[in-house]
């Protein structure tokens, strides 16, 4: 049986078109399925969101070719500072500073706007012949066969391959179709999203303060400007998200403090609920699932977007490899490659921030004073600076050749 390509992805947003690129370029013949029209994904306006990505990610995104259509629109991340304390009243006198220069390899990562991202996916996809797109349309169901999968879409028409990824979001159509169960919590917690420029130069540092209901980051854009993730109770986010523009500042600028000088807001403003969200499963018969479709996790660490494009260097290099040695890329021994890759990795990262996230989103005193001390502690000792840059470069552990900035 002919099928009309080697791989289906269904989602095109960031990771899945990274998927389709890296496996395109390694001789696959891939087709991406998005709800979202064309038009709407390449819309140029910015809507003030924006991803903190690790140096790692950074090597991948070269590596497949995409890195040099977005590097002009990205702002180096060269110190970390984390602080602890109330809005209003400045953080505690202990803290955590983490430069760059620590490392050898360059900054820790670059900070890069949305609408940047996307375009540069859609242009680097449309000039790889490799690739076919499919956009505003909805996959309405699956099949599986002992060779390949078929997926129908809503126009009634379908595509068939050898193998399906979901790369669909938290809420995958994909993995619920097949089945894959998935476990996690809500935090309690939602995310108030939004850009805003400021008098002063922020140097390229990125700033997380810890409060009581949730952390605040403040991430380095290029020029005078700064992408805000600043974390809430659902109710207190409720209630904020419902204020106009220039009370809804009133109320980050207690947060935000002065030390950027006056602020003002750009772009849209939008929130979404905090929780994790684990797939049971990575894989099931001819399906893989990455980034959020298979993890969804609190943005405290900002890897949200890394740990996706870890899956991808992951995936595409099984697969490849797989395909090289004349094995069926779709076979459960080669899937489970890729999820044995993958899993542990996942739920450490997830563990990580879920225990950061509750160890400092409160207000309890002996809490308190004992992160206090630990942030102290870890600031002062070079060693353990260093060892958390190279975390947050995202430079340890089991890396892909992509994420080394090698091809497969």
């Amino acid at each position: 049986m002919g099928y009309d390509a080697d791989i289906v992805i269904v989602g095109g947003g960031l990771n899945g078109p990274a998927l389709a690129l890296a496996l395109a370029q390694t001789g696959h013949k891939v087709t991406v399925i998005d709800a979202l029209a064309q038009t709407a994904r390449k819309d140029a306006q910015f809507d003030g969101r924006a991803y903190a990505l690790a140096l790692a990610s950074q090597h991948l995104l070269r590596a497949i070719g995409v890195w040099p259509l977005v590097a002009k629109n990205a702002q180096p991340m060269l110190e970390i500072k984390v602080t602890d304390g109330h809005a209003g009243a400045g953080p505690s006198p202990f803290f955590m500073h983490f430069d760059h220069a620590e490392i050898e390899e360059g900054p820790m990562g670059y900070m890069v706007e949305d609408r940047h991202l996307r375009r540069a996916f859609l242009e680097a996809m449309d000039d790889e012949p490799g690739i076919t797109q499919i956009s505003g349309k909805t996959v309405v169901a699956q099949d599986v066969d002992t060779g390949g999968i078929s997926v129908t879409l809503d126009d009634g028409s379908s595509v068939t391959g050898r193998l399906l990824v979901g790369s669909d979001g938290r809420k995958s159509g994909t993995a619920t179709r097949a089945g894959i169960r998935r476990s996690g919590w809500d935090y309690g917690q939602t995310a108030l999203v939004c850009a805003i420029r400021h008098e002063l130069p922020h140097h390229g540092i990125a700033h997380q303060f810890f409060m009581p209901p949730g952390p605040l980051a403040i991430l380095p854009l290029t020029g005078n400007r700064s992408s805000i993730v600043w974390s809430e109770s659902h109710q207190g986010a409720t209630e904020i998200n419902a204020l106009d523009d220039g009370a809804y500042l009133q109320a980050l600028r207690p947060r935000f403090g002065d030390f950027l000088g006056d602020i003002t807001l750009e772009g849209a403003r939008f929130t979404y609920p905090l929780n994790l969200t684990i797939a049971n499963s990575f894989i099931a018969n001819r399906l893989a699932l990455v980034g959020d479709a298979a993890h969804g996790m609190h943005p405290i660490a900002g890897q949200g977007l890394n740990a996706g494009l870890r899956d991808v260097g992951a995936l595409a290099e099984v697969l490849t490899l797989a395909g090289r040695r004349g094995e069926d890329i779709g076979s459960p021994l080669v899937l489970e490659r890729y999820q044995q890759w993958r899993r542990f990795d996942t739920a450490t990262l997830a563990m990580a921030t879920d225990v950061v996230n509750k160890l400092f989103s409160n207000d309890n005193p002996l809490l308190r004073l004992g992160r206090d001390l630990g942030m102290g502690m870890l600031g002062a000792v070079p060693g353990l600076r260093r060892s958390f840059v190279r975390e947050a470069a995202g430079l340890t552990g089991d890396l892909p050749r992509l994420m080394q900035g090698k091809t497969i």
